[in-house]
């Protein structure tokens, strides 16, 4: 099979050091306690589970979309998916072996930290089938998935995030916007450049000389060196907004939980983009905040995935999330529908047309 990608390899296998604990494979238990209902006939032997990266599954994030994306197909087979946590990088090769042991047909491994192992499990049992989410497979570096039976998914961000970006320089007041990132790997920075990106295309439409504090590109911008909403966080989101922004996009997982409260400190009205889910709804402590969020739609593609897999008709093809297929996108402005001007939203509305149109260029480590 032919499964060449078109991009740059997602580096590093890094553990995203948070607070979920490495535990034996569960049973499904910690979606719904209730036993699933069969809407769907599965395939002979057909059994879907799921490893978690470090943030676990209560991350109101990527782990925690993945998993109920997971959940929702095992319910309409009626099977009940097996499931496991990690606490760090050293639990992902004994968490992937005990799926084996617990007879899993399909294993899906969620974050980019996971690659490493997940391709050397995917080498060693070419009769399992893989998913791995955020990350293409392709740690060797040649544009092609180091393992033929995983299936990549991928998620362009940078073409939601440019929408952000534009929305966001649209709406400050200060002109000046912010972002900070866990550390500098592609699936996150792709979030801050595509925002950058937008930012530049609303200065160039608008003749507006709109700032974008915390990021230059590349790897040069203010990173907190982890993915936990701890002192570095603090003092990462404490640096932009000192200097004026009115708008802030912390991008990776629980870091924006820091923002908050340098938000709260700062005295000014700030707003907050969430990036993965919908953070308005996963995270209702953020309602005040949030002007938006850039999702990757992981529940809908690890559904997707899971659902071919066990109608048997799965296909290892790497699948990239996009504006045009509904991958990525922004959501709902909530509680500033009111705040944001109406001819605003619709250029953004516009803009996104013009993008999944290919008259707006959107480059990202996916898309050139």
């Amino acid at each position: 099979m032919n499964k060449t990608i078109k991009l740059t390899a997602v580096a590093a296998v890094a553990a995203l050091a948070l607070a979920a604990c490495a535990e034996a494979p569960g049973d499904g238990g910690t979606a719904s306690a209730t036993t699933p209902v069969q809407t769907i006939k599965p395939v002979d032997g057909f059994k879907p589970c799921v490893v978690s990266d470090a943030g676990g599954f209560d991350d109101k994030s990527f782990n925690q979309l993945s998993f109920e994306g997971l959940q929702k197909a095992a319910a309409e087979f009626g099977v009940k998916a097996g499931e496991v946590q990690s606490k760090s990088d050293a639990d992902f090769k004994p968490n992937l072996e005990s799926l084996l042991t617990a007879n899993c047909s399909l294993i899906t491994s969620v974050g980019f930290a996971l690659s490493a192992a997940t391709v050397e499990a995917a080498k060693a049992n070419p009769d399992i089938q893989y998913v791995l989410v955020d990350d293409a497979a392709d740690n060797d570096r040649d544009g092609k998935v180091d393992a033929e039976n995983i299936k990549p998914l991928i998620y362009d961000t940078a073409q939601a995030a440019f929408l952000a970006g534009y929305l966001s320089a649209g709406y400050s007041k200060a002109g000046k916007v912010g972002t900070y990132g866990g550390m500098p790997f592609p699936t996150v920075t792709i979030f801050m450049d595509g925002f950058k990106q937008g930012v530049e295309h609303y200065n160039k439409v608008k003749s507006a000389d709109v700032q974008v504090i915390g990021f230059e590109g590349g790897d040069k911008g203010t990173f907190t060196g982890g993915f936990e909403s701890n002192q570095k966080a603090r003092e990462a989101a404490d640096s932009i907004i000192n200097q004026g922004v009115d708008v802030i996009l912390p991008v990776g997982g629980p870091i924006y939980q820091a923002a908050l409260d340098s938000i709260d400190d700062s005295g000014r009205e700030i707003a907050l983009i969430g990036v993965d889910a919908d953070v308005f709804v996963t995270d209702p402590k953020t309602e005040k905040y949030i002007l938006t969020s850039i999702e990757k739609k992981m529940d809908q593609s690890v559904y997707d995935a899971v659902t071919t897999a066990g109608k048997g008709q799965f296909s290892f093809d790497p699948y990239i999330g996009t504006l045009a297929n509904g991958g990525v996108g922004l959501a709902p402005l909530h509680n500033f529908e009111g705040k944001v001007d109406a001819t605003l939203v619709a250029e953004v509305d516009a803009l996104k047309d013009q993008i999944i149109s290919g008259e707006v260029k959107v480059t990202s480590y996916l898309a050139k």
